[in-house]
């Protein structure tokens, strides 16, 4: 346009220097500059026309080169710009059309293509301008901001009715394909996978690390440690020896007398009485409530047996401390006692332990004060309430993956989910929080200050809290649970995660007809809308989790045209 302007200009001049001619002459040179006048407004427009239709399909070409561009040679790029806008830019009557391509990663990752075209002019050919060119550029700019997403699935057992489990396995690898697809380059978006139940999996090859808490595995059961003081214990486990029944149950204890592994036991539920496990207590059967899993037996008496008279066991054995007796008629057999068994209690190697951790904090029940169950703080050894404690759960569910773009490996550890246990969601709120913030056994990659970075945490879960640490299981109790989470005062894990600058979507997944999660509502919302409704998601059959998870993923991976 700027060259129309200086040749029409110049013709003018011209015109106004003449001094010769006649009149006919005059006005023919007179219509030059109103022909020109004429042809400058609707070859403009037409040329107006083009340049839109021409930024149009600049703008889809570079939308589509984006989605390859970080694997293509620079000739295959120039040559899919070329291939995308020929098929959109339908203009047969321009001419000399180029179009170049170019891919950068400075500053975030983005596609520029630039195009220009002749278009033939109609009227101003007789200005001696033939064609009008016009170019136009469009910028496509992603990587200028990274994502890095925890997933915190809930795989309780409740997770395995009304197809929810299957429903949670297709929608979450949907949503790391789209997450996949949504990155140009590797490291553009990292995910983790959080599994949990009552307790999280951090892995059992870790029972070396300096961030677990082996305080309660290793300490002695308080069954075992008061027997001395508790007439009740002394009169049951400090009088069992080799060939008794166990005195204790399971639900006492936390562990049991078994036939196996042990060697020549005397029949089920015995302390066996000869072979190298000789008067041993069994492994744990309890859930894994107790973590360590053998006691030994040092004999001080009550293992001989005395043959009385039924006279003489009146007589003898009734006022006498003795262990047990049998028979019956005329003879009884009494155990006689000469002091009670000593009980030691033998640790269980820590590479028994099968990886999964409780709430982090004070041994005691934390109470209504924050505590370490529900910040990000890094774990010192030096402090036992920031380490993770180590507790043998038979319903430890799939060991964590911190952050990684390993798009495979994922997916395989999502389809290997199983649904066990009781709900815990503070615990995999704040381990999902612990991937993004790279602390205990996660490790999270520097962030590069030429990118801006959003971290979210998707947590999912199918129904109410019903365990943690301190509270146990049951509906009396759910109140303190949820209260570590979220309390009234606006506090709790929830807040301290929006605090961070994470951005948190809650998933409730009602199949059974309860009410709404307030909790999960209320723990929605980031950094820039503290409480957001909107990223709340609550639906009643299986089917709606995929729709849910889409639903996020779009609004996660979104591209725009920056200019």
């Amino acid at each position: 346009m700027r060259a129309l302007g200086t040749t029409f200009s110049r013709h003018l001049a011209s015109f106004r220097r003449a001094n010769g001619g006649n009149v006919a002459l005059t006005f023919a040179l007179a219509a030059i500059p109103i022909i020109g006048s004429v042809g400058f407004a609707v070859d403009y427009s037409r040329a107006n026309a083009v340049k839109a239709s021409m930024q149009a399909a600049l703008d889809s070409t570079a939308l589509m080169l984006s989605r390859d561009a970080a694997t293509l040679s620079t000739a295959d790029l120039q040559s899919k710009a070329a291939s995308y806008f020929d098929a959109l830019f339908n203009k047969p009557e321009v001419t000399n059309v180029t179009i170049t391509a170019s891919y950068s990663t400075a500053g975030g990752s983005q596609v520029k293509v630039n195009g220009a075209a002749d278009v033939p002019a109609t009227f101003l050919g007789v200005i001696g301008l033939q064609n009008i060119n016009v170019n136009g550029s469009s910028t496509v700019a992603w990587g200028s901001t990274r994502l890095r997403v925890a997933l915190v699935l809930d795989t309780t057992g409740s997770m395995d009715a009304d197809g929810k489990m299957a429903a949670l396995k297709t929608s979450t690898k949907n949503l790391l394909t789209q997450l996949k697809d949504s990155a140009s380059a590797n490291g553009d978006v990292y995910v983790s996978l959080v599994p949990f139940s009552r307790g999280v999996n951090v892995g059992a090859g870790n029972y070396g690390a300096n961030w677990v808490d082996w305080t309660e595995w290793e300490s002695e059961p308080a069954y075992m440690a008061t027997w001395l003081s508790n007439s009740t214990n002394r009169n049951t486990w400090a009088q069992a020896g080799p060939g008794d029944n166990c005195p204790v149950s399971n639900s006492q204890t936390g562990f049991t007398c078994v036939s196996n592994p042990t060697t020549g036991a005397s029949g089920t539920n015995r302390v066996p009485s000869y072979g190298s496990y000789s008067g041993y207590i069994c492994p744990s059967v309890d859930s894994g409530n107790r973590d360590s899993t053998k006691a030994g037996f040092y004999y001080n008496g009550c293992y001989n047996s005395t043959t009385y008279s039924s006279t003489g066991y009146s007589a003898t054995c009734s006022g006498h401390s003795y262990c047990s007796c049998s028979g019956s008629g005329s003879k009884k057999t009494c155990k006689t006692n000469s002091g009670y068994f000593e009980h030691t209690w033998i640790k269980n190697a820590r590479s028994t332990w099968t990886g999964c951790v409780a709430d982090r904090g004070s041994k005691t029940a934390p109470g209504t004060t924050a505590g370490n169950d529900q910040t990000a703080t890094a774990p010192s050894t030096g402090n036992t309430t920031t380490l993770y404690p180590a507790r043998q759960d038979i319903y430890c569910p799939q060991t964590v993956m911190g952050l990684n773009y390993n798009w495979s490996s994922m997916s395989s550890a999502v389809d290997a989910l199983d649904p066990n246990g009781g709900t815990n969601q503070p615990i995999g709120l704040v381990m999902g929080w612990h991937s993004l913030v790279g602390i205990g056994p996660f490790t999270a990659p520097a962030k590069d200050p030429n990118y801006t970075y959003t971290d979210v945490i998707i947590l999912m879960s199918d129904g109410l809290n019903t365990w943690d640490r301190w509270y146990g299981n049951g509906s009396a109790t759910n109140t303190s649970v949820d209260y570590r989470m979220y309390d009234s005062s606006g506090k709790g894990t929830c807040a301290n995660i929006k605090n961070s600058g994470v951005t948190l979507y809650t998933i409730h997944v009602n199949t059974d007809g309860d009410p709404t999660s307030q909790l999960l509502k209320n723990c929605a919302g980031g950094p820039d809308k503290f409480s957001d409704p909107s990223k709340f998601y609550t639906v009643t059959s299986a089917n709606g989790l995929g729709a849910v998870f889409t639903a996020i993923g779009t609004n996660l991976t979104k591209l725009r045209v920056a200019k």
